[in-house]
């Protein structure tokens, strides 16, 4: 069953909130077998919704609508479903009862605006809405299942967890499908794509997809592949994840489960800190304390986290630090003397066996005839073993400071592991 999800709203369209009901559904009806052909989002005008349907029915045979069914004028996804499906709206004694009901639990009247949100196209199946007054609909044309819901996130997640995916279920045998996402950090996409190419040749004969999801200094590969029988498309999927663990088993931090949150850097760095007994501290210079803030976004990071340091400023590298001026004088703030010199007082100071420092070119200004923007020098420090890199990231302040924060955990991660 192939799936087209249509939004409906002004809202949308200008940027005034984010669709992230486009994403839950996608992830929903993927764990349910549907594969998703089409997204889009159109005006609340009854002709776009209309042209819009018909494109959708045309593209699959399952088209989930949201949006649009509020009490209010602008509201006319109900009226324009009436329209195209050749019918008039009607009221359901038992929506009308849901929504008195509503209104009766929090101590208010109903109004007769609120009255017809109990007003369907007659002939639909109702979704009954346990969590707000507009009620869902479901109408069949042509062979094509249109389900209309509304757009509040919560009342649409509970019709299409508690009723719309069920009753698929009883109606069509649907198939599986299993996506294993390898989560890399430390080479490029297209660097990663030659190394892997014999091995992505022969996925196709397993009906397994590759695709390519590229992020600051990270790139995800994604695993997909459906089919009837659950555990045979799991191992078949966990097989060739393995394959080719050993072409780039160096770059690999992590994996993701489809429809679970995805690792992060930070949260595998910490786990791996905790586990190991092991304290952090952070010398932050061009990064301005945003590692620290990745660190403090996970829960419990007081148990492995001293603290950070930000010397922006070279006097303060020199005085919290102990930088030896010399350096600056010579060789500059941005260089190999410096951030070692930062990560090993770094661990003195907080008493931690790791640390981090990083000092770097963020942008746009700064930049030498030898030091472009982006150009960044990381030290990782654990026990007594240090370790610096050199990188030239872009010419772009907030993709620098992102890219020198993920390049320095996952050395960190490594430093300890190789260690």
């Amino acid at each position: 069953m192939n799936a087209e999800l249509l939004t409906i709203g002004n809202e949308i369209l200008i940027g005034q909130i984010v669709n992230t009901n486009a994403v839950w559904m996608a992830q929903t009806l993927n764990k349910a077998g549907i594969s998703i052909v089409h997204m889009s989002s159109v005006a609340d005008e009854k002709q776009a919704i209309i042209d819009a349907l018909d494109a959708a029915g045309k593209r699959a045979n399952l088209v989930l609508i949201t949006g649009g069914l509020g009490p209010t004028k602008d509201d006319i996804t109900k009226a324009t479903f009436c329209e195209y499906f050749n019918t008039h709206l009607v009221s359901d004694k038992d929506v009308l009862a849901d929504v008195t009901a509503y209104f009766k639990n929090r101590n208010k009247e109903i109004s007769d605006i609120n009255k017809k949100q109990a007003d369907v196209p007659f002939g639909c199946t109702v979704i009954r809405n346990k969590n707000g007054t507009a009620p869902g609909m479901w109408i069949e044309k042509n062979n094509v299942h249109y389900i209309s819901m509304p757009g509040v996130p919560y009342e649409m997640q509970g019709m299409v967890s508690d009723f719309v995916i069920p009753e698929l279920q009883k109606k069509y045998k649907l198939p599986y499908i299993y996506h294993k996402t390898i989560l890399t950090q430390g080479i490029g996409e297209s660097t990663l794509a030659e190394l892997i190419s014999d091995w992505e040749d022969n996925l196709a004969q397993h009906n397994i997809g590759l695709a390519y999801l590229p992020s600051t200094g990270m790139v995800r590969l994604r695993l997909s592949s459906k089919g009837i029988d659950a555990l045979e498309l799991k191992n078949r999927v966990e097989a060739e994840a393995e394959k080719v663990k050993p072409l780039i088993e160096k770059y690999i931090y992590g994996y993701e489960n489809y429809g679970e949150e995805q690792p992060t850097l930070e949260a595998i760095v910490g786990e791996l800190l905790l586990s190991k007994n092991l304290k952090l501290g952070l010398a932050e210079s061009c990064t301005g304390g945003y590692i620290s803030h990745l660190i403090t976004s996970i829960a419990g990071s007081s148990a492995y986290f001293n603290g950070c340091i930000v010397p922006y400023h070279n006097e303060f590298k020199h005085n919290l630090l102990k930088v030896d001026n010399s350096v600056f004088e010579t060789l500059g703030a941005v260089s190999e003397e410096c951030v070692t010199q930062m990560v090993k007082e770094t661990q003195r100071t907080f008493n931690c066996q790791c640390a981090i420092a990083v000092s770097g070119i963020a942008g746009p200004a700064g930049a030498t005839a030898d030091k472009p923007v982006g150009t960044t020098y990381i030290a990782v420090a654990f026990n007594d073993k240090v370790l610096v890199k050199h990188f030239v990231f872009g010419d772009n302040r907030m993709r620098n400071i992102q890219s020198t924060a993920v390049n320095a955990l996952n050395l960190l991660r490594k430093l300890i592991l190789e260690s």
